[in-house]
């Protein structure tokens, strides 16, 4: 086992959690044990994946979506009452990391997708290093990559077709991310990939030449915790496992 402040501090040094202004707070939102051996991650603290990890009997879940959001209702009834009472009476930590694990080059959501789709990082997509851009091997057409997309995620995304022009350059950020996709066009890539999409971005693909896939906010962000858990397990001699509980968004 391992300290439970250990695995905190270890943590929020790797992903330089002091760095980011986020909408929640980033590290330790709720404590329990103080000693950890088992870890389960997932995207979302959600109801489901709690009750997983408590029949799995973890000591600490790992989430990139975590609790306390800015602008959320501070009082801790009904829902929140329920997955909170859920950590506290099995002793289970709650671990969260929201930009701090999209922007990790090596460990986080974006790096992970890169990784996943074959794509060679060339640059970072904005000033706060979230987004990524690189390139593909060789240029496919839009629908092939929409297909290498869907075969890889298990999703079928949405293609919003910029013209017949093939892609080679891509950029790419995980989540609700449509709001970068004009610092995309600017740096002059093929594509763009996000989780979700808006109506808006629908007549800016259409308008700049380039191509907006949306493959979901969910299957876009499984694999930050997946690659930061498995390194605390090397790192600390942890068990680890990661629990999809299904989205369609």
């Amino acid at each position: 086992m391992t300290a439970l402040n250990e695995i905190v501090e270890y943590t929020d040094n790797l992903l330089q959690v002091s760095q980011y202004k986020d909408y929640c707070p980033n590290g330790l939102q709720i404590e329990g044990t103080d000693r950890v051996k088992k870890i389960i991650s997932g995207v979302t603290a959600s109801q489901a994946l709690l009750d997983a990890a408590v029949a799995a009997g973890a000591d600490l879940v790992l989430v990139h979506h975590g609790y306390f959001w800015k602008g959320e209702k501070t009082v801790i009834t009904g829902m929140r009452k329920r997955r909170i009472h859920a950590l506290l009476s099995n002793d289970i930590s709650l671990l969260a990391y929201h930009l701090p694990l999209d922007a990790h080059s090596e460990y986080g959501n974006n790096a992970g997708l890169a990784e996943k789709l074959g794509l060679q990082v060339t640059g970072s997509l904005n000033p706060e290093g979230v987004g990524q851009t690189g390139k593909l091997d060789k240029s496919i057409s839009p629908e092939e990559f929409a297909g290498h997309i869907e075969h890889v995620l298990a999703r079928e995304p949405t293609l919003i077709s910029g013209g017949d022009q093939p892609i080679r350059s891509v950029a790419w950020c995980t989540g609700a991310a449509q709001s970068y996709f004009e610092q995309a066009i600017e740096k002059g890539v093929d594509a763009y990939i996000s989780g979700e999409i808006s109506e808006q971005t629908v007549h800016l693909a259409r308008e700049s030449g380039v191509h907006y896939i949306a493959a979901g906010h969910h299957a876009t962000e499984r694999y930050g915790v997946q690659l930061l858990g498995q390194h605390l397990v090397e790192k600390f001699g942890l068990e680890h496992e990661f629990i999809d509980i299904d989205n369609p968004i």
